[in-house]
C-alpha cells in the first residue's frame, strides 16, 4: 500500500478504473470484476458521476450505481476500500461552483450507497469559478464527513500551483492528488509541466489511460490480428509511431524477465515514476483484470525502468 499524498488514505498500486461499468460491461460482469479486484489485493476504485452519460439511453451515474449495488452486497468491505469519484461534468451539477459541488456529492453518495467519498476529484478545471469558492465547497463536504480528501483531475500546471498556494494561504482544503493523462507513450504533457509542480508540493499522482487506451497491453501489433475493443481504433493509432516496435520490444523483454503480463509491466513503469501512487486501468472481464493485478507486487529494476524509458525517449 502507498500513502496518497498528505492524506491518510492507503491505496494499492493498481487503481481500478470503472468507466466501462454501465458502458461495455453490465452489472453482473462489473460485480465479478470488483470481486476479483478486491480478492487480488486491490482497494482503490475510481469512478465519476458522468460515467457513462455518453451512451444513448444513459443519463450518467451508471458506474456509481453499479459500484453502489456491489457495496450494498458487501457492507463489511466498505472501510477496506478507497472509493473515488468526480464532479463537474454531469448536468445539472456542472462546473465547480459551490451549489454544483454540494449537489453532485449528495447525488453520488446516493448512487454509491455510502455515507462518504474517500477521494473526491474535481474532474476538470472550471476557470469561470474562483478557486477559493471551489476549495471552500470541498471544505464544507469534509467538515460534514461526506468527503475525506480531494484531488484535481485535468488541471494545468499553473492552475494546480495556484490552487495549492491558495489553499495554503487561506487555510482551505488542499488537493492531495493529481489525475493526469500519463503513460509510457504519452509523457511530455505531464513530465514537462506538471511533474515539477507535483514534486514541489508533494502531490500524489494517479494517472489515467495508464495503458494508452489498450496499446500497452501488447495486444496491438504490426500486422497483428484485430482486437475486439471499443477503443481498438484509438489504441491502434499508436502503431503509427516510429518507435512503436521499440516500445513493444522493450515491454516484451521486461515482461519475459519477470514472467509477467505486458500490461502489468507498462503499469509498473508508471508506478516507478516519482510521486506516482497508483496508475488507473480498467478491465471488462476478470481475464483482463488478471493481466493487471500482478502490478501490485511487480517491482522493476532501475535498469528495466531505464530500458523502457529509453524506448520512448521521443514520447
Amino acid at each position: 500500500m502507498t500513502k496518497l499524498g498528505a492524506s491518510d488514505l492507503d491505496v494499492s498500486t493498481l487503481s481500478l478504473g470503472t468507466n466501462v461499468f454501465g458502458w461495455t460491461v453490465d452489472e453482473a460482469a462489473s460485480h465479478a470484476v470488483l470481486d476479483a479486484y478486491v480478492a487480488g489485493g486491490g482497494n482503490f476504485v475510481d469512478t465519476a458521476d458522468v460515467y457513462s452519460a455518453w451512451i444513448d439511453g444513459n443519463g450518467g451515474g451508471e458506474s456509481e450505481t453499479i459500484i453502489g449495488t456491489w457495496l450494498a452486497k458487501h457492507p463489511a468491505r466498505r472501510d477496506d476500500l478507497v472509493v473515488a469519484t468526480k464532479v463537474s461534468q454531469l448536468p445539472p451539477n456542472q462546473g465547480l461552483g459551490r451549489d454544483a459541488i454540494l449537489g453532485a456529492a449528495d447525488a453520488s453518495l446516493r448512487r454509491l450507497q455510502t455515507d462518504h467519498i474517500d477521494l473526491y476529484w474535481a474532474h476538470q478545471d472550471d476557470e469561470d469559478t474562483p478557486l477559493e469558492e471551489t476549495l471552500a465547497a470541498f471544505g464544507e463536504l469534509i467538515d460534514a464527513g461526506k468527503v475525506r480528501a480531494i484531488g484535481a483531475s485535468n488541471y494545468s500546471a499553473p492552475r494546480l500551483a495556484e490552487a495549492l498556494a491558495l489553499a495554503d494561504r487561506k487555510g482551505l482544503p488542499r488537493y492531495v492528488a493529481l489525475q493526469p493523462h500519463y503513460n509510457l507513450v504519452e509523457r511530455t504533457g505531464y513530465e514537462d509541466t506538471l511533474a515539477p509542480v507535483v514534486a514541489e508540493h508533494d502531490v500524489a499522482v494517479v494517472p489515467y489511460f495508464g495503458l494508452a487506451k489498450g496499446f500497452l497491453t501488447g495486444k496491438y501489433r504490426p500486422d497483428g490480428d484485430a482486437v475486439d475493443s471499443p477503443r481498438a481504433g484509438a489504441a491502434g493509432k499508436y502503431l503509427e509511431r516510429p518507435d512503436a516496435v521499440a516500445i513493444l520490444d522493450a515491454l516484451d523483454a521486461v515482461a519475459a524477465a519477470h514472467d509477467a503480463p505486458v500490461a502489468a509491466v507498462a503499469l509498473a513503469w508508471l508506478a516507478a515514476q516519482p510521486h506516482v501512487a497508483s496508475p488507473i486501468a480498467s478491465a471488462r472481464t476478470v481475464e483482463q483484470l488478471d493481466e493487471l493485478l500482478p502490478v501490485n507486487t511487480l517491482e522493476l529494476t532501475e535498469a528495466e525502468v531505464d530500458q523502457l524509458s529509453g524506448a520512448t525517449a521521443s514520447a
